[in-house]
């Protein structure tokens, strides 16, 4: 099979800032724009225009300074929505408008009050509506994840024909199981007719520790185009995470590929994290500060005779640097010694041996060994270089 192009759409700056007490300035955000087009992203969601003059702003000076990225505005399925997310794209070289509606019956009856015909012909007149300010409009089916597939194969049908040129396939509360979501989108493949004449887009969240690989699960279904963030920030407990998926295409699933610059990723990673003041946990995939971190004397013994032992990724692959070896009470002669000959110190097997029983007495009332330590150990030991 050849390889197959899969689109990152960056909802970091919309979904993302979402997250209470992340918001950004008009400033970051188009500072964060430029770093995520160097990234390779394809598609920038930059916000959700009517929601605040401030957001507005944002998404105009987003389209006025990024090049041939995509620049994307949200909207509901709402005539005055549509107009001024239009408004805001202006100056876009590749514009695009992301407007929609729950097709759920939960949402439908308790949240519209409405009927499905009713949703279907909003749906179906706000694409029409977004399409007469812009050709690229994307679709998205609110809550598709707990939406009737056979209605929800209506809907689309419905919405290509009006003009969609992407459909977005929420999993809205991240309810869905990966073969579920890929049942899903499979279904979708084999039952809109027109199928062909748009993208789908996978957009998933982490309520069950599964965006990811629903995300995955959609990709290996039909789905070309991935709604993601920057360290899977988002709504309640956060949306796919950009890096982790990009990372699984490249290592595992070499079918598939995307226009991300890899070696950013720990860069784009750390100024998202800066910028809204939200650092990861330490044992965060691909971007996390232990990612790469050993710590077990059997992993870090493997890892200094061949870091392929333990590692499926080159650190460097993703700009995170080199393998740490961090000493602790866990941690073997083989890496004292490594770290030892680091810091410039030649030891015999059998002074290592001596040494290594002092380490451990003080590893033992301590969480880490800072290098600091290690020196004052081998001055104690007398150790010279």
């Amino acid at each position: 099979m050849s390889n197959e192009r899969v689109y990152i759409f960056d909802t970091t700056l919309r979904d993302g800032e979402q997250v209470p007490g992340c918001q950004l300035s008009m400033e970051q955000k188009v500072e964060l724009a430029v770093q995520l087009e160097e990234l390779g992203v394809d598609v920038i969601e930059a916000g959700f225009p009517i929601s605040s003059p401030e957001d507005f702003r944002s998404v105009n000076a987003i389209a006025n300074k990024v090049g041939d990225v995509t620049v994307c505005g949200l909207s509901r399925a709402v005539e005055k929505d549509i107009r001024t997310a239009a408004e805001a794209l202006t100056g876009a070289r590749r514009p695009r408008i992301h407007t929609g509606i729950g097709t759920s019956d939960i949402h439908i009856l308790h949240k519209f009050k409405s009927t499905r015909e009713k949703i279907l012909q909003r749906g179906v007149d706000a694409v029409k509506c977004a399409k007469s300010f812009v050709e690229d409009v994307e679709f998205y089916a609110e809550d598709a994840g707990r939406s009737d597939n056979e209605y929800l194969a209506r809907v689309i049908e419905a919405v290509i024909a009006a003009g969609a040129t992407v459909v977005n396939i929420p999993d809205t509360t991240g309810y869905c199981l990966p073969e579920e979501y890929g049942a899903k989108i499979r279904f979708l493949m084999e039952n809109v007719s027109n199928i062909d004449k748009a993208v789908i887009s996978a957009h998933c969240h982490n309520d069950l520790g599964l965006a990811t690989a629903n995300a995955i699960s959609a990709i290996e279904n039909g789905a070309r185009q991935v709604e993601c963030t920057i360290n899977g920030i988002g709504e309640r407990a956060g949306n796919t995470a950009l890096e982790e998926v990009v990372m699984i295409l490249k290592k595992r699933k070499q079918t598939y590929f995307t226009g991300i610059d890899t070696c950013l990723l720990h860069e784009t990673s750390s100024l998202v994290q800066q910028m809204m003041d939200m650092p990861v946990q330490p044992n965060k995939a691909i971007v996390g500060a232990n990612a790469f971190a050993h710590s077990s004397g059997i992993h870090q013994d493997g890892v200094i005779k061949s870091r392929e032992n333990y590692e499926i990724i080159d650190p460097t692959e993703v700009g995170a640097g080199h393998s740490k070896i961090v000493l602790t009470a866990r941690s073997g002669r083989a890496a004292l010694g490594y770290k030892i000959k680091q810091l410039g110190f030649e030891v015999s097997r059998e002074r290592l041996n001596e040494l290594y029983k002092a380490f451990l007495t003080l590893a033992d009332s301590r969480k880490r060994i800072r290098e600091e330590d290690l020196l004052e150990l081998l001055a104690a030991k007398a150790v010279a270089r």
